[in-house]
Parts: C-alpha cells; sequence; structure tokens
C-alpha cells in the first residue's frame, strides 16, 4: 500500500526546544512508564525529550533533529511504548529502524529496560543473526520490532515481517542509513506499511535527502529541532582535555584503569541518571576507590555528609548527575570525567569548568562509545578547542605505571636512610644467594603489598578519530545504489584521484555479485556492523555479475576480511581476499 504524500500546502508545525518541564509526569506519559523512569534514576527530561514526546502521544508525525547523546531513544520509545502497550498483542505494532547492528542492541535494550513494566516483547532483526532464531520468534509473536532496512526487507519479501497492524514507524539516525546506502529499502519498506501509520524521523542533520523523504512519508510533520545555545570560540577552560573512544560494555573497566594511571587527588565524575551513579560508585568502591554518589535521590543531609567528605579530602571521587551538582561550592578538583559524552557543547563546558580554576592545572576525561564521535567532533567545533584521542592504557601500561610508583617509593626510603637494621637481614639472604635476586624479591614483595597484583584484563582497543582523517566519501550514489555518475560495474577503482598518498588504500574482492543479489548497500553495511568502521571510511564500490571490488584503509583490511568470514551476505557465506596491486 503506498503512502499519502506530505501536503506541500500545509507547512510542518515548528517548536524550538527551550524552556523548563518539571519532569517526565507534564509529558503525558502514564504511571507504569513513569514507575521505570523513576526506578532508573532519570531526573528529567531532555530536551528532545520535552518536545517529541507529547506530540508523539497524540498522534502527530514527527520530523525531528537531535544528535546522538541528547536522549532521543527514549523521546520515542517512551510514547512509542505507551501506544504498542494498547494495541493486540502478539502482531507487530511498531517498527523502529535504526542502521546497524550495533544500534539495534542498543535500541532494543532501551525498549526493554523502559518497558519494564508493560510486559511487552521487542525483537531485533539485521544481518549477521541467524535467520531461523528470527524466524521463530516472529512466529511466536512480537509487538516491538527493532531491525536495519536491508534485514526488515528480507523479512518482509520473505512475508514472514507482518506489518498490516503497523501503528507506528520510527527512523532513527535517517542520515546515517541514507549515507550506508539504505534510501531504496526505506522507501521500499515505508510504502508496505498502512497509510494510516504514525512516523518519527530522526536525525542529526537535515540534508535535502531527508527532507525528500520526510515528504514523501510523513504527514503534516511536528518538527522540531533541537536549538543549541551558541558556544563562543575560547569559553572551553583552559584543561587539558582528552576523549577515550571505548565499547558500551567495557566503560566502568576503561574507568577504573584510567583512574588508575592517572591517580586524581580528587575528581567529579558526570553520569546521566541517578543509576549510573549508584551503579559506578559501587564498581569503584569495589575497586578501592574513595567514592561517593550524588543525585537527586538524596535528602539535604546525606547531600551535607557527602560534600563535606568530598571537600575534606576523605572522597576522593565524586559521581554526580548534572542536576544534582548544580550549585555546588567545591574550590577545586584535579580531574572532571564525562562518563556519557555531554548532550551539547555548553553542558560539557560547564561540566570541565570545575577544574582548572584559579591558575591551576585541570584535567578532562571523556568516555567516548564509537558511535558518539560526531557528538566530540561538534564540541570541538564550536568550543575551537582541541580534545585529544587517546587508546585506553593496556594492561602492560598499567603494570609499568605501578611499578613506577613502586620504584619512587623505595626511593624515597633510600633517601631517607636508617637502613641499618634492613641491611643486616640483606646480607644474611645474600649469604644463601645472589644480592639481586633478594632486591628484587623485596621489590615484588613491596609492589604486591600495595596490592598492585590484582588480576586485570585488556580492554579491546577501538579505531580513533585519526583513522577518521584519512575518510573518502564513497563514490557510489548512496540514494540509487548505482555506481556514481562516471564509475561502471567491474572497472578498477581510480585510487589517484581519490586519496593521497598517505592514505594507503586496497580493493578487496568479495566473491559475490548482482547474481547473489548483492547491492552497494550490502557491502557497505555488513563491513560498518561487523567492523565498526565508519562508512564514509570506505571508498568506491563496484558490484559486478559475480564479484564485488570494495576499496578500504590498507592498514584495516586484515581484520574487515576476518570479520566478513564470520558472517553472511545476502544470506551466503562469501570469499574474501586483496586484489594485488
Amino acid at each position: 500500500m503506498h503512502r499519502m504524500k506530505h501536503d506541500t500546502t500545509h507547512p510542518p508545525t515548528t517548536i524550538l526546544a527551550k524552556g523548563f518541564s518539571p519532569g517526565f509526569a507534564a509529558l503525558g506519559l502514564e504511571a507504569s512508564l513513569l514507575t521505570t523512569l523513576e526506578a532508573l534514576g532519570y531526573e528529567e527530561p531532555t530536551a528532545i525529550q520535552r518536545e517529541a514526546i507529547p506530540p508523539m502521544l497524540a498522534g502527530k508525525d514527527l520530523l525531528g533533529q537531535a544528535a546522538t547523546g541528547t536522549g532521543k531513544t527514549a523521546a520515542f520509545t517512551l510514547p512509542l511504548l505507551q501506544r504498542a502497550a494498547r494495541a493486540p498483542r502478539r502482531q507487530p505494532t511498531a517498527l523502529i529502524l535504526v542502521p546497524t547492528r550495533e544500534l539495534a542492541m542498543q535500541v532494543t535494550e532501551a525498549v526493554q529496560r523502559y518497558g519494564k513494566e508493560l510486559r511487552l516483547t521487542v525483537l531485533a532483526i539485521y544481518g549477521g543473526q541467524s535467520m531461523g532464531l528470527q524466524l521463530q520468534a516472529l512466529r511466536r509473536g512480537v509487538e516491538i520490532v527493532v531491525a536495519t532496512p536491508g534485514r526488515a526487507l528480507d523479512h518482509i519479501r520473505r512475508n514472514t515481517l507482518q506489518l498490516k497492524h503497523l501503528q507506528i514507524v520510527v527512523l532513527d539516525e535517517a542520515d546515517e542509513m541514507l549515507d550506508m546506502g539504505f534510501a531504496e529499502d526505506l522507501d521500499a519498506i515505508l510504502e508496505q506499511t498502512p497509510a494510516d501509520r504514525q512516523t518519527a524521523l530522526f536525525s542529526a542533520t537535515m540534508p535535502s535527502r531527508i527532507a525528500a523523504i520526510a515528504r514523501r512519508h510523513l504527514k503534516n510533520p511536528v518538527e522540531i529541532r533541537i536549538a543549541r545555545e551558541p558556544v563562543k570560540a575560547g569559553t572551553a577552560p583552559r584543561v587539558h582535555q582528552t576523549a577515550y573512544l571505548v565499547a558500551r560494555p567495557h566503560k566502568v573497566m576503561a574507568l577504573g584503569r584510567i583512574l588508575d594511571m592517572t591517580s586524581p587527588t580528587s575528581a567529579l565524575v558526570f553520569c546521566r541518571t541517578r543509576l549510573e551513579v549508584d551503579e559506578l560508585t559501587g564498581t569503584l568502591k569495589s575497586r578501592g576507590y574513595r567514592a561517593e554518589a550524588l543525585h537527586g535521590g538524596l535528602n539535604q543531609a546525606q547531600r551535607d555528609r557527602v560534600m563535606l567528605s568530598f571537600r575534606s579530602g576523605q572522597t576522593r571521587l565524586l559521581v554526580a548527575t548534572d542536576v544534582a551538582a548544580r550549585g555546588l561550592d567545591i574550590p577545586h578538583v584535579s580531574h572532571v570525567v564525562n562518563f556519557d559524552v555531554p548532550s551539547a557543547p555548553e553542558v560539557y563546558i560547564h561540566r570541565i569548568g570545575r577544574t582548572g580554576r584559579a591558575g591551576r592545572e585541570g584535567a578532562a576525561v571523556t568516555l567516548v562509545e564509537p558511535r558518539e564521535q560526531r557528538l566530540l567532533r561538534n564540541i570541538e567545533q564550536l568550543t575551537k578547542s582541541r580534545i585529544e584521542v587517546a587508546s585506553v592504557p593496556s594492561v602492560a601500561d598499567l603494570h609499568a605505571k605501578r611499578l613506577t610508583a613502586t620504584r619512587a617509593s623505595i626511593q624515597e626510603v633510600l633517601a631517607a636512610g636508617d637502613l641499618d637494621l634492613f641491611r643486616a637481614v640483606v646480607e644474611s639472604l645474600a649469604e644463601q644467594g645472589d644480592a639481586m635476586a633478594v632486591a628484587a624479591a623485596a621489590v615484588k614483595w613491596a609492589y604486591q603489598s600495595r596490592g598492585e597484583e590484582r588480576k586485570e584484563e585488556e580492554i579491546p582497543a577501538l579505531q580513533t578519530r585519526g583513522d577518521e582523517t584519512r575518510r573518502v566519501a564513497p563514490r557510489y550514489a548512496p540514494d540509487s545504489r548505482e555506481p556514481a555518475r562516471g564509475s561502471k560495474a567491474g572497472d578498477r577503482p581510480d585510487r589517484s584521484s581519490q586519496h593521497s598518498p598517505s592514505a594507503a588504500r586496497v580493493t578487496l574482492h568479495i566473491g559475490a555479485g548482482k547474481t547473489a543479489g548483492v547491492r552497494p548497500g550490502d557491502l557497505v553495511g555488513a563491513i560498518v556492523n561487523e567492523t565498526g568502521l565508519h562508512a564514509r571510511l570506505i571508498g568506491a564500490i563496484e558490484v559486478a555479475d559475480r564479484y564485488s571490488l570494495v576499496e578500504v584503509p590498507k592498514n584495516m583490511a586484515g581484520g574487515i576480511i576476518e570479520a566478513l568470514s564470520r558472517t553472511k551476505i545476502r544470506g551466503q557465506k562469501v570469499p574474501v581476499k586483496i586484489v594485488p596491486e
């Protein structure tokens, strides 16, 4: 069924996000969702949540511009859950389309978390996952489906994903989906949905391609743009700013590693929710840190006790939400840590402005998930300040640092003298063996006595933005999935016109092509999903009848080949190799 096109005679309603809402209760959410939000520790809605939830609850189509990290997942998930809870069960009522497998899993997790009290069934479907398991789950019945476009379309064409009862469709990170070549799939999916469905589209940017999709598939949408406060160049505090790229499952371990390496005298650690604050505080305490939590769930007496402990130095780490940290009278902190990238540059500036005061040196540390790198770039551009992107310290780095600290302590003891009593012990032990071995044993004992030999795990290294400086635009046309003008299927890429000599590239030969139904978007999706490589780092893509050629960074080719060997493209395993120069 074709969707009614946007009525151009009625301009979209525009709401500029500003002002303050007293809380989620004022937005029209039902008691079960409010109870869950309270249990999760969410203290107040973000701008996108305040502006998007009411019109979505009213059933209006919505066009939202908001970056990653602004809380837009909750902005569409909460009203979607409220509507799905009132619909017939065991039939897909809501469909959320996302660009990558990683985001599909994150959104699915969010739906399950927010909808805990509603007992709705949510299913994530994406490429690389067992089709059989997806088919079984769909046959049992689900109410909410989170999917990547390619796999959703496969199920629709197999008639295994029924859309006739669909009431709401959400397109999340729409600009990313277009960059990955999913434009045709999105059109094909939306044209199969009921004409009276509600549609919400979210995108960090609003290029003409997004506007075109909105005109085709949204009816008189409410348009929401999260307007950022202007930030003047040079307003960011003069502190050393470092960001560490780390996957979500390893963030807590990474923070512990960073704190072990930096040994802050006093640090303010920011989290988004009360629950995150409590969980992180407990983890830090278990690692031996003197940490306290500060959030809106504390009464005044508890708050006063925590602040007194932090100011006196008894507590070295204060873990807080932004709301709870407002108006804090803290003379100085050596480090500010953003456990998540702040939702807006002005929030980042306000946070890190708590260190580096009165001529003192300060440090700001931010943990960045791969999909939040764009948000970090926005902060840099608006503040005109440089944020160094570093790898999380390795286990070897940590051991070296601990040994250095042990050595420094021993040197202090040597400088203090008064060693006659202990020299006698060394002389006695040296009679039975080598004096150097005795000294090494003493150092080992000192190292262990500091509690420095606990088991440490390596944290997987991720691609940093340093690699992204070599990115180039794909040479295929993302909206049409055909090679770009001037490019023919089967032609070899012209590297010299696209890349500088320093940006080394190789071409991968993939043993499947048009005959197997392979399209450029399938190749981009498979590489991005399996490796985390940004789509813009993928160069020319050429699809012949029985094979495909994909240009990728040379230093990542081995990892891409290994990753693709573990997955399927258009339902089949395919051989991948590097084309000889």
